[in-house]
């Protein structure tokens, strides 16, 4: 479950605050209670209440409930927010209402009511905010399942994609007659590139390592295709175990590169790929001739999509006049629920 806040959920809880203080209001004029009850006990209620939903929201939830499943710590770290803003919000209200101090209920008791003096003013709010998010998050969770099936008709459609066979051929048959090792070498490529796709169809991540290679079978068929007119140089700045890509990103990234950047024939298009610790990032000049490829925008927000539901983290992206630079998370298993 995404636990942030988004700009609708901070609105919820404005008209839910909102129509709260005004029957809070309502009550107080009803019992007769005094201004400065008003002025000190409506506000501080609200106020600790929503710094307890943003709490659980933030902190207690992310990491006991959603990294690991510590349900100990969670009871017990809820008990101790509970009961210490519960008791500031009970001595607060105690001090407004003048009540006579040496009537201050003991520690038992003082603690009994400040678990549950936050309880009320918080519960609702925050349970009408779970439900929100959980229905969210199933409408969200049915619409990238949806997308994934069209994704696997697409990847299989590009398995077969009149235009990339048709151009590797062409690649393929001009090799054969100038350089038949190469030749040799440019099928044996493009038959792994074949058999990749067709294995890992089904597969929502792959290992980084078997993407990188994936990678430089893809960009020695593009560098074999246009010599000089793209350099690919990958940088690896961490070790590769243990961590994972949505399957068939980098290849997507580096498609996009050679769909929207010719070279002018004067100037090499550098491509840049650095891997960190927690980014992929690929870094491009960019060309002068516009392309008249197809956008790249639907295949960027499919894979914006699919890591709503694998990562918590966001894809990055940088464009300017004479650059391109794209980064996207590393996924780490062993670290995910």
């Amino acid at each position: 479950m995404n636990t942030k806040l988004s700009k609708s959920d901070y609105v919820l809880l404005a008209v839910i605050y909102v129509v709260n203080i005004f029957f809070n209001c309502v009550d107080y004029y009803q019992d007769g209670n005094e201004l400065i009850e008003y002025l000190v006990d409506i506000p501080v209620a609200v106020v600790l209440s929503f710094a307890i939903i943003l709490i659980f929201m933030y902190w207690l939830i992310p990491n006991y409930l959603v990294k690991e499943k510590k349900y100990g710590h969670f009871v017990f770290f809820g008990l101790v927010i509970l009961t210490g803003l519960g008791a500031i919000d009970y001595v607060a209200g105690f001090w407004s209402g003048g009540s006579d101090w040496s009537k201050f209920p003991k520690w038992f008791d003082f603690f009994l009511r400040s678990v549950f003096r936050l309880s009320d003013d918080a519960g609702f709010p925050f349970g009408i905010l779970l439900a929100k998010k959980f229905y969210e998050g199933q409408s969200q969770f049915y619409n990238i399942q949806k997308q994934q099936k069209e994704n696997e008709l697409k990847l299989l459609r590009s398995q077969i994609d009149p235009h990339f066979l048709f151009n590797n051929l062409n690649t393929l048959d001009a090799l054969i007659d100038s350089d038949s090792e190469k030749a040799k070498e440019y099928i044996n490529r493009l038959s792994l590139i074949y058999r990749y796709l067709i294995q890992t169809k089904d597969a929502e991540v792959m290992e980084l390592v078997e993407e990188v290679s994936l990678a430089e079978n893809y960009t020695f068929l593009i560098q074999t295709r246009f010599g000089d007119d793209y350099n690919f140089e990958v940088r690896k700045e961490t070790v590769f175990e243990d961590k994972f890509i949505p399957t068939g990103s980098l290849q997507t990234l580096l498609e996009n590169v050679v769909k929207h950047n010719k070279s002018t024939g004067q100037k090499t298009i550098k491509v840049l790929v650095t891997i960190t610790d927690d980014w992929l990032t690929v870094h491009n000049d960019k060309s002068k001739i516009n392309s008249d490829q197809e956008s790249f925008g639907t295949g960027l927000e499919n894979l914006k999509t699919r890591y709503e539901l694998l990562s918590n983290h966001e894809i990055q992206i940088q464009n300017t006049d004479s650059a391109f630079k794209i980064s996207i998370p590393i996924i780490k298993l062993s670290n995910q629920p």
